[in-house]
């Protein structure tokens, strides 16, 4: 059996005196140099480890100020579900609602993206055809819990009220219910979810490790005819939230 990397025991070990409660959450851990000479071992070593345990929400580190035990949280519940858009407002609204956390969004629209190869294949449109894409920030209690990038067909909106997902009169109402204003119904949404690594730019946002776990889902709306009308990438950082589904069954 091959030894196991450095980096790894340590973390184990580290994972080790915290269950023993050496250091209980709230705690700052040893400087990387008093523990990587305890062990023997480099201060990159250390690193390494500790960055595996702040991925992991064991620690979290503090600009400046050093690494912590992290204090125990509960992750944030988010369910996908055919029965999740709402009458005046947006599924994540109510997913919020109902664990009695504040919610809100940041968001940032883009007019006449052109499309990228990806993008134009998943709304059935031509690459290089123009899009409305909005980056949007979910927050729960302030606090960053999931990103959303959505791409909209220009031509599908253009020259109406909902042109613009977050600004007029049908701001933030959710897809559903801005494209009902249009007169296109929406018959069923496709998800394909997926676990990856964050990148830097996510893991920035979100304020976890880079490489951190979370999952990636890409979404897609159609309409009643069969024709995408938007299509988004969703990331959820695996140690904040879980992602639950619900499947209506008919009888």
């Amino acid at each position: 059996m091959p030894e196991q990397p450095p980096y790894l025991r340590i973390a184990d070990e580290l994972r080790r005196r915290i269950a023993e409660r050496e250091w209980t959450p709230g705690d700052r851990l040893p400087s990387r140099a008093q523990i990587a000479q305890e062990y023997g071992v480099g201060e990159n070593v250390v690193r390494r480890a500790q960055e595996l345990l702040i991925s992991q929400g064991v620690l979290e580190g503090r600009a400046g100020s050093g690494t912590y035990v992290a204090e125990p949280r509960q992750r944030v519940r988010m369910v996908r579900s055919a029965a999740r858009e709402q009458p005046d407002g947006s599924p994540f609204r109510a997913d919020m609602k109902a664990l009695g956390k504040r919610s809100g969004w940041e968001s940032r629209t883009d007019a006449k993206v052109p499309a990228p190869a990806e993008i134009a294949a998943r709304l059935g449109i031509g690459e290089g055809d123009l899009c409305v894409r909005t980056a949007y920030e979910f927050l729960a209690d302030g606090r960053p819990v999931q990103l959303s990038t959505s791409w909209e067909p220009y031509d599908l909106t253009a020259g109406t009220l909902i042109v613009l997902p977050e600004g007029g009169p049908h701001a933030g109402a959710g897809v559903v219910n801005r494209m009902a204003a249009i007169g296109v119904t929406i018959s069923h949404a496709v998800e394909q979810p997926e676990p990856r690594q964050a990148t830097a730019e996510e893991a920035s946002l979100l304020g976890i490790q880079k490489a951190a776990l979370v999952t990636h889902i890409r979404r897609t709306y159609y309409s009643d005819e069969g024709r995408p009308v938007e299509t988004a990438d969703i990331v959820v950082p695996a140690a904040l939230c879980e992602i639950v589904y619900e499947v209506p069954v008919g009888r």
